[in-house]
C-alpha cells in the first residue's frame, strides 16, 4: 500500500472544541507573517487569502476585514471595496497562471458548505481544461502541482 502524506492539513483536521468561535481569517488579518498567512494583498475593507485547503492551484478568497456572515451585512463601502476586490483578485489570477477558466462563489450558511460561516468569503477558483482527472474520484485525494509558497510569491508579482 503506498500512503500520500499530508501532515500540512493537521490544522484543517485539529480544530478548537467549539468551531462556532474558532475564525482563522482573523488570525491571518492580524498575524506579521503574509507569506506564512498566505496574505495577498490588503484594501481598506477587505484582503485575499491563498487557500490553504484549495480545491485547485492559485484558489483565493476574498475576505471583508469584518466578520459578518450575510452579503446584507455589507456597508455600501465594504459592498463596493468587496466586490472591486473579487474583480482585481480575478485579474490577479488572470495575468499570473493564465487560467481556462474560474469558478468564483460565496456559501452561506454551514449547509451551502460554508466551513466557517461566522465571516463571509468569496472562492475564485482557477480552472484549466482538462484539470480532473481520477484521483478525487477514485482515491478520494486531490494532487495540487505546485506549493503554497510558491504560488504566493507568484501572485504577488502581479499586485
Amino acid at each position: 500500500m503506498k500512503f500520500l502524506c499530508a501532515h500540512w492539513r493537521v490544522d484543517y483536521i485539529d480544530v478548537p472544541e467549539d468551531p462556532e468561535s474558532y475564525n482563522p481569517f482573523l488570525d491571518i488579518l492580524n498575524g506579521s507573517d503574509e507569506k506564512k498567512s498566505l496574505l495577498l494583498f490588503r484594501t481598506p475593507l477587505s484582503f485575499v487569502i491563498l487557500n490553504k485547503y484549495p480545491y485547485n492551484a492559485g484558489h483565493l478568497l476574498v475576505l471583508p476585514r469584518r466578520e459578518i456572515q450575510e452579503l446584507q451585512q455589507l456597508t455600501t463601502d465594504e459592498h463596493t471595496d468587496f466586490f472591486q476586490t473579487v474583480v482585481r483578485a480575478e485579474s490577479i489570477l488572470k495575468k499570473a497562471l493564465t487560467p481556462d477558466g474560474i469558478n468564483i462563489g460565496i456559501n452561506l450558511g454551514i449547509a451551502a458548505g460554508a466551513g466557517i460561516p461566522k465571516h463571509l468569503h468569496c472562492h475564485l477558483v482557477p480552472r484549466w481544461t482538462g484539470d480532473t482527472n481520477f484521483m478525487p474520484i477514485i482515491a478520494d485525494t486531490k494532487t495540487l502541482p505546485v506549493a503554497l509558497e510558491h504560488l504566493w510569491e507568484n501572485l504577488r508579482k502581479f499586485i
